[in-house]
């Protein structure tokens, strides 16, 4: 199987429980919930996402042959030593390629592999770290994994059901609107809902904040 990626870069992660680390990302093209065209968002699933994930015209983005190169790509990113290496795989929706090979041949090369989804798609069983972000609209089949991360506010989510998905990190992130305005009034508000809700924590973009990609 051949796997189409927007993008492979070395930085830290900024989001979520693992916020801080030392990760390759390797992110998917290609997403089921948007098209990432412009023209087709206000009639999108997700409405929101600010990531760009079409084509493959990113650094280090390419059509890779098999799981092994790859793999093999990922591992060149990242450098000697073997200690602690991470590696995110992320879209656009990354369950829509990622496969037993690819995990497989992460692992060979000492990866932690994790994953960030939006859920609609199960997520293979050997990944170490699975991340859902849900999305409003859309049907979640990916109930259980290491963190839940909802965007914040969203309208439609019910977070009082998520709560008895089988998590064990439950996470806010306010909205990135794009506008500072409303970036305000989202960080407030998923101020008050984590202050309301002990049970989630409040996530933020610190790679935005440190001007990471």
């Amino acid at each position: 199987m051949s796997y189409a990626v927007k993008e492979i870069f070395l930085t830290l992660q900024g989001e979520g429980v693992q916020a801080g680390r030392r990760a390759v990302f390797l992110r998917f093209a290609g997403c089921n919930l948007w098209s990432g065209l412009e023209r087709d968002r206000a009639s999108a699933i997700c409405q929101f996402c600010d990531t760009d994930f079409v084509g493959m015209d990113g650094e280090n983005g390419a059509r890779y042959a098999d799981a092994a190169a790859l793999a093999d790509k990922v591992a060149a990113l990242w450098g000697d030593g073997t200690d602690r290496r991470y590696v995110v795989m992320t879209g656009g929706e990354p369950m829509l390629q990622v496969d037993d090979a690819l995990v497989a041949a992460l692992h060979r090369h000492g990866f932690e592999v994790a994953m960030e989804s939006n859920g609609t798609i199960p997520a293979q069983a050997d990944i170490d770290w699975i991340c859902i972000s849900p999305k409003a609209g859309s049907e979640i089949v990916q109930r259980s994994g290491n963190e839940l991360k909802l965007v914040w506010p969203q309208a439609g989510s019910d977070a009082g059901a998520m709560a008895a998905w089988q998590f064990d990190h439950f996470l806010i992130q306010p909205m990135d609107s794009g506008s500072d305005d409303a970036n305000a009034a989202n960080i407030q508000a998923a101020t008050r809902f984590v202050q309301d809700n002990p049970r989630w924590r409040l996530s933020l973009q610190n790679h935005k904040i440190l001007g990471l990609p």
